[in-house]
């Protein structure tokens, strides 16, 4: 029986090396933010379906040591070849001038898409990767 506790430190470990929001890491196993919320917190224990998109997303990481803690993490064959970590994104300035006139253009050009259908677009926003957006109003 795995111990639920030990189980979310050795997950944040994970997570903190290569260096993912919890919502990252949960898009990039693909469960939804709500299922990497439950087992961090302790409310949920890790399905079996979990543990394996784990582990197939990131190969460093050994099922034994993932359940038990026993073992090495990243594994042993990988050490040498440390994944290159990510910076946490910081307070990016998403209006930044030529983000800014990209998406201004890309507006124009869906304004003109839709001006023969006599509808007004309101607003529009951009969802990025890393789980921010921007808000783009009319």
């Amino acid at each position: 029986m795995i111990n639920n506790e030990e189980f979310t430190k050795r997950l944040k470990k994970v997570i903190d090396y290569y260096g993912e929001s919890a919502s990252s890491f949960a898009e990039k196993i693909g469960v939804q933010r709500s299922s990497i919320s439950h087992i961090l917190s302790g409310r949920n224990k890790p399905s079996l379906e979990f543990v394996l998109k784990v582990l197939s997303s990131f190969p460093e990481v050994q099922l034994y040591w993932l359940m038990n803690g026993k073992g090495n993490f990243p594994a042993e064959k990988n050490a040498e070849q440390k994944v290159e970590q990510k910076p946490k994104p910081q307070n990016e300035d998403l209006f930044s001038t030529p983000q800014t006139e990209k998406i201004t253009t890309e507006i124009s050009e869906v304004k003109q898409i839709t001006s023969n259908s006599k509808k007004e677009i309101d607003r529009i926003i951009i969802f990025y990767k890393d789980g921010s957006f921007s808000n783009f109003e009319n």
